[in-house]
């Protein structure tokens, strides 16, 4: 039997490239799903980005850093003093303001890896590693060690996200490594490429035989139409987020900025008052 793969990743609340991907994905005779995790946040998406997901039924579905770093607020888990945690709370408060509690549910239960038999291919998928979703072990230049790390088992094929970066190389041992890149936050090192913003996804082919087809994709989207629905949705630190869609850069940890940010907008005492209402 042949199976046409779609690998979903890092949609980071961006709802109007999701919709762009799962339309390409349609036209490409796609037959299964798997996400990779990190579905919400900076963006706007809140239950939309779920209802997307349940709608081409996703099969195989793994918890990223930001579905973490949500729990992790969620569980009162931050410094108060530190600019880069009151700027996630923010935007957990914004998301438990509109996020329906299934989806709340449904996050604090997602897996870190899951293992799929595709024909005879064992096939391992994770944000990051295994049992790590979040750091730099992965990153594109990394040395062979550190891939390495995805196949402690026996896989035949590691698909993991995080990096933001399309890649498909080997192991030690020729097993095969995939990252689709991710949909809702491109963004390039090298200057001559960083203008290029598309949505990224892969599909992966497995027929009868084995790895028919691995294929990388990028996909336009509107993006001022997904800066009007931030504008619309009165999202958190919308000027952070307007300059992520239209440059790839973030400041997730520049402190000093989302100290101005948060002092200038009171984000802090909203978080305090967040925490007394208890909405989970």
């Amino acid at each position: 039997m042949k199976h046409k793969i779609a690998l979903l990743a890092d949609v980071h609340g961006n709802s109007t490239a999701l919709k762009s991907v799962i339309e390409d994905s349609i036209q490409e005779g796609v037959t299964d799903y798997w996400f990779l995790g990190d579905l919400i946040m900076p963006g706007p998406g809140t239950n939309e980005l779920f209802e997307i997901l349940n709608d081409i039924k996703v099969s195989a579905y793994v918890k990223g850093n930001w579905e973490d770093s949500f729990l992790d607020v969620l569980n009162k888990n931050i410094d108060f003093n530190n600019a880069t945690d009151i700027y996630v709370s923010r935007l957990v408060q914004y998301q438990c303001e509109n996020l329906n509690e299934n989806y709340i549910n449904h996050i604090k239960n997602l897996p870190l890896q899951l293992t799929k038999q595709v024909n005879n291919l064992s096939i391992s998928i994770s944000h990051n590693l295994q049992n790590k979703n979040y750091g730099g072990d992965l990153w594109p230049t990394n040395n062979q060690k550190s891939f390495d790390q995805l196949f402690e088992y026996d896989y035949d094929i590691a698909i993991y996200a995080h990096t933001h970066h399309q890649l498909l190389r080997y192991s030690s041992n020729d097993q095969l490594i995939i990252n689709p890149g991710t949909i809702g936050q491109p963004f390039f090192i090298w200057n001559k490429l960083q203008s290029d913003l598309r949505a990224q996804y892969a599909i992966l082919e497995i027929d009868e035989a084995g790895i028919a087809e691995v294929r990388f994709k990028k996909v336009f989207y509107d993006v001022e139409k997904e800066l009007n629905n931030a504008v619309s949705k009165n999202l958190p630190f919308i000027d952070l987020y307007r300059e992520m869609l239209e440059t790839g850069k973030t400041h997730s940890h520049e402190i000093e900025l989302l100290q101005q940010i948060i002092d200038k907008f009171g984000y802090k005492n909203e978080i305090i008052k967040f925490f007394k209402k208890n909405y989970w």
